[in-house]
């Protein structure tokens, strides 16, 4: 007789670095259950609840279809220029931030804008970033994460070549840090820090001044590569 296969457990931190969410919208997805469907808890690890990882994708994959099925965008012009409030209205979404928070919280989840405008005063610049809806309509027809698990190399975007042996002073990013810590892509890296992986990193030596993106010095990163060398 064929032994069944264990489940596949993840916690809240690991199914929102997978679905784009946080911790605490899982939790209260979980919360509203008897409204909504969402799976049952499958186990516990110390106090954090854990789920089947397959049954939360094939919930999550259902919803998004739902809603991929309700919202058609709006006809335009494919070469319209659409900022980042328009393009999130256009995707279908409820939140006008949508969008920036993509931009923020998942390096290289949405595309790169098309156009860039430097818009303000030379006292008070700021810029101003613009999709093709075209460009929209693509990322949406092929949108990565539908039915994919955290940690799969499939869709997810190359992280950069770094070097060890730079500026130990240097501030890199989240896929930079990602590339020297020895992960596969930006979500396994950012699931990793949610859940407290990853300790020297916790506090980022600097936040970016448009998009308060975390930036950490490459010793602090190479710290935490040897530390985590040495858990293994």
């Amino acid at each position: 007789m064929t032994s069944r296969r264990a489940p596949r457990l993840a916690d809240a931190a690991e199914i929102a670095a997978d679905q784009n969410l946080t911790s605490a919208q899982i939790t209260n997805l979980y919360n509203k259950r008897s409204e909504n469907g969402f799976p049952e808890i499958a186990g516990m690890r110390r106090r954090a609840r854990l789920w089947d990882h397959d049954e939360v994708t094939k919930w999550f994959a259902q919803r998004k279809l739902a809603r991929i099925t309700d919202h058609t965008p709006p006809t335009r012009d494919p070469e319209d220029l659409l900022n980042a409030a328009d393009a999130s209205r256009f995707l279908g979404y409820k939140n006008v931030s949508q969008v920036n928070n993509f931009l923020r919280d998942h390096p290289g989840y949405f595309p790169e804008p098309d156009t860039v405008e430097e818009m303000g005063t030379p006292e008070r610049p700021y810029r101003r970033k613009l999709w093709r809806a075209q460009t929209l309509l693509d990322w949406q027809a092929n949108r990565p994460g539908s039915g994919r698990h955290l940690g799969s190399d499939r869709g997810a975007p190359a992280l950069p070549d770094v070097p060890v042996n730079g500026d130990p002073d240097e501030l890199l990013g989240a896929s930079q840090a990602a590339a020297l810590l020895g992960y596969k892509s930006v979500g396994s890296f950012s699931s990793s820090l949610a859940q407290g992986y990853l300790p020297l990193l916790k506090t980022p030596d600097a936040l970016t001044e448009q998009r308060g993106r975390r930036r950490w010095t490459r010793r602090r990163i190479l710290e935490q590569a040897d530390e985590r060398r040495h858990r293994k």
